[in-house]
């Protein structure tokens, strides 16, 4: 009887251990996705007088485009000759230059957008993707001087 409880104890032993073996390992806990860090704020150059004449040739104030969409310029709060450009819930800081056409170029200080103003109309690219976001903005101070033009 003994001999008969020993060999019952040795299978069970035996056969936990197989079933031990067979059974997958239990996958690690999955790792928490890592946190992207906050970009660095940009530090603005000082502007230099070219900019700010440029800025003073920057139409300030409300948009109408496209579609019935509208930007939004205003001058930076905090760095004199930087521009806001907001379009949606996207605010670019803008650098103004004066180009040799005579049109005015608004180059986002991340290089990601391009705010281009002509005599009658403005236009807000996404410089990064290779197209325009906002088309045939008009501030009041353009269509003043498309009206005239007539």
């Amino acid at each position: 009887m003994i001999r008969t409880v020993v060999l019952a104890v040795a299978f069970a032993c035996a056969g936990a251990s197989a079933i031990a073996q067979t059974t997958p390992a239990a996958k690690p806990a999955a790792k928490a996705p890592a946190k992207k860090a906050a970009p660095a704020p940009v530090v603005l150059a000082p502007a230099d007088q070219a900019q700010l004449d440029a800025a003073e040739r920057t139409y300030f104030g409300a948009y109408e485009c496209d579609f019935k969409q509208s930007i939004d310029v205003g001058m930076n709060p905090k760095t004199p000759g930087y521009v806001d450009v907001k379009f949606g819930k996207t605010v670019y800081t803008m650098k103004p230059v004066l180009s040799s056409t005579g049109a005015l170029r608004l180059e986002d200080v991340k290089g990601v957008g391009l705010l281009i103003q002509i005599a009658n109309k403005s236009m807000l690219m996404d410089t990064k993707a290779g197209k325009r976001l906002v088309d045939d903005c008009v501030h009041e101070k353009q269509r003043a001087a498309h009206d005239a033009n007539k």
